[in-house]
C-alpha cells in the first residue's frame, strides 16, 4: 500500500488571508498563483480577491502545490485551543495544497497533505519536537494508528449510509460525547477535539522528523484491524476505558490499566465506587504520569501547556454565583441556584461519567465526561475525575463548590505525560506503547 493523503480542516471564517509560497495553480486552471491573497464568503459563494482582481471559485476548489517539500502557504489568525483556557490566534504555515469549501455557512480552510509530512507537524504540536526519541517514535505510531482508523471508521458510517449518532437528550438528562465523526466533508480537524496540527510552525527540531522516519508505515492492530489508538496528558494514575468516553463500544486494547510497574498499596482501585473514587484522588498515589520534573514536563507541555502547574491533582473553587451562572451560560438551561452537584456514575478510573445537576429551578443529569467537564468551567474543567465539596451552607443552598480533582484530559490510551517518564526511564517505544494499548501488535500497514 502506498503513503494516503489526508484532509485536515484548519480554520473556519467568513475571510480567510493567506499567502502562497512558491507555484500554486488552482484545479482546472493553468494560472499559477503566489503572494498575499484574501478568500471571503459572500451570499453563498466563494470569492478570491489576488490585490489586483476579484473572481470566484467552485465550493471546494483547491490550490494545488507544485511541489511538498518547497511550496507552502501561511493562513493568518487561525485559532488554536478552542474553547481551551489557552485559546489564541496565530499565523500557521503549511506544506501541501489549500482546499477552500462551505461548511455551516462559514468558509473552511482545509490542508490536504500526504500524512507523513502530518504526523510530523502533529508531533511537533502535540509535545516538545527536543522529546526523547522513544516518546516520540511511540506517539508517531498511536498519531498514524488514530487518523487511519477515523479515515476507515468515517468509510464504513458513509457506505452504511447512516447518520453517526453521538448521545441523547431527554427534558431530565443530557447524554452526549464529542468525536470526529461529525466531520463529514474532510478526514480530521487541526485542534485538539482531534489531535493538533500546526504545520510546519512547529518544526523547531529535527527529533520529530526523525521520530517519524524511523516509524513509517507503523500502526498498532487488533484482530487486524488499526486500533483506534487515544492519548491525553495525564490519566491520572488509571487510564478509562474507552467506552466510558465516546460511543458504549468496547476495544479491548482500550481498557483501563493502572498507570505504573506495579498496583499502588491501600487502595481498592475500584473506583466506579464513591468511597474508593474519593480515597484515590484525594491521594498522591504512585504512576508514571506523577511527575514534578520540569525537564520531562517540557517534553510534553508545549508552551501554552505551561500555563497549567498541576495536572495530577488539583483543586478548583466556584462561588454559588459563579456556578450558577456558568451552568447556566454553558447549558442554556436555568438551574437557579446550584443546590448540588451528584455524582451518578463514575468509570474505571473515578471520573465521572453521570452527574446530577440539583438546581432551585431544575434537576437534570448530564455526561458523558466531556459535557460535564464543559459545564463545569468557563474553558473545559482539566478531567471528570472529581469529588465535589460544598461549603458555607445557607438556608440549604452552598455558598462554595470545591472541586477536588485528578488528572488532565479523558485519560484513555496513552498517558502522554507518563509515557514521557517511561522513556527517561529508558523504556523503549514499544514497551510504552504496549503498557498502555494491551493486547495490541505493531505492524507495517504502508511502505
Amino acid at each position: 500500500m502506498k503513503e494516503p493523503g489526508i484532509s485536515v480542516c484548519i480554520m473556519h471564517s467568513n475571510e480567510i488571508r493567506f499567502d502562497l509560497y512558491g507555484e500554486y495553480r488552482l484545479a482546472g486552471s493553468k494560472k499559477k498563483f503566489s503572494g498575499k491573497l484574501t478568500a471571503s464568503l459572500a451570499e453563498g459563494k466563494i470569492l478570491i480577491d489576488d490585490g489586483k482582481v476579484k473572481f470566484g471559485i467552485e465550493n471546494g476548489a483547491v490550490f494545488n502545490a507544485g511541489d511538498i517539500d518547497t511550496d507552502s502557504f501561511l493562513l493568518r489568525d487561525v485559532t488554536i485551543g478552542i474553547q481551551f483556557h489557552w485559546q489564541k490566534k496565530e499565523n500557521q504555515r503549511f506544506a501541501g495544497s489549500l482546499k477552500f469549501l462551505i461548511e455551516d455557512n462559514q468558509l473552511a480552510a482545509v490542508n490536504i497533505v500526504p500524512i507523513e509530512h502530518y504526523l510530523t507537524s502533529v508531533i511537533s504540536s502535540e509535545m516538545s519536537a527536543t522529546s526523547s526519541l522513544e516518546l516520540l517514535k511511540a506517539h508517531a505510531i498511536i498519531s498514524r494508528s488514530w487518523v487511519l482508523a477515523q479515515i476507515e471508521k468515517g468509510k464504513e458510517i458513509r457506505a452504511a449510509e447512516r447518520v453517526y449518532e453521538s448521545g441523547e437528550t431527554s427534558d431530565n438528562e443530557i447524554i452526549k460525547w464529542y468525536d470526529r465523526e461529525d466531520h463529514t466533508l474532510y478526514d480530521v480537524c487541526a485542534d485538539d477535539h482531534c489531535q493538533r496540527y500546526q504545520g510546519v510552525t512547529r518544526l523547531h527540531a529535527h527529533n520529530a522528523k526523525t521520530a517519524v522516519d524511523l516509524t513509517r508505515g507503523l500502526v498498532l492492530m487488533y484482530n487486524r484491524k488499526i486500533c483506534d489508538t487515544r492519548f491525553s496528558k495525564s490519566c491520572g494514575g488509571i487510564s478509562e476505558s474507552f467506552e466510558n468516553v465516546w460511543e458504549p463500544v468496547k476495544h479491548p486494547y482500550l481498557r483501563s490499566i493502572i498507570d505504573y510497574k506495579f498496583e499502588p498499596e491501600d487502595y481498592d482501585l475500584d473506583l466506579r465506587k464513591e468511597e474508593n473514587a474519593e480515597k484515590w484522588i484525594m491521594g498522591n498515589p504512585h504512576a508514571f504520569c506523577n511527575t514534578s520534573d520540569q525537564k520531562i514536563l517540557k517534553q510534553v507541555l508545549v508552551d501554552y501547556d505551561q500555563n497549567t502547574k498541576d495536572f495530577f491533582r488539583w483543586t478548583v473553587e466556584y462561588t454559588q454565583d459563579e456556578i450558577a451562572t456558568m451552568i447556566e451560560k454553558k447549558s442554556g438551561i436555568n438551574f437557579g441556584n446550584i443546590l448540588d452537584l451528584v455524582p451518578v456514575e463514575r468509570g474505571d478510573s473515578g471520573r465521572l461519567i453521570k452527574l446530577k445537576i440539583v438546581g432551585s429551578n431544575k434537576t437534570m443529569t448530564i455526561g458523558k465526561e466531556l459535557e460535564i467537564r464543559r459545564f463545569l468551567s468557563e474553558s473545559h474543567l482539566y478531567s471528570s475525575a472529581i469529588i465535589i465539596e460544598k461549603k458555607d451552607i445557607n438556608n440549604g443552598i452552598p455558598q462554595k463548590f470545591i472541586l477536588h480533582g485528578g488528572g488532565w484530559g479523558h485519560g484513555v490510551g496513552l498517558c502522554q505525560i507518563g509515557a514521557a517518564v517511561m522513556g527517561e526511564m529508558g523504556y523503549v517505544f514499544d514497551e510504552i506503547l504496549l503498557h498502555y494499548f494491551r493486547g495490541a501488535v505493531i505492524k507495517k500497514y504502508y511502505d
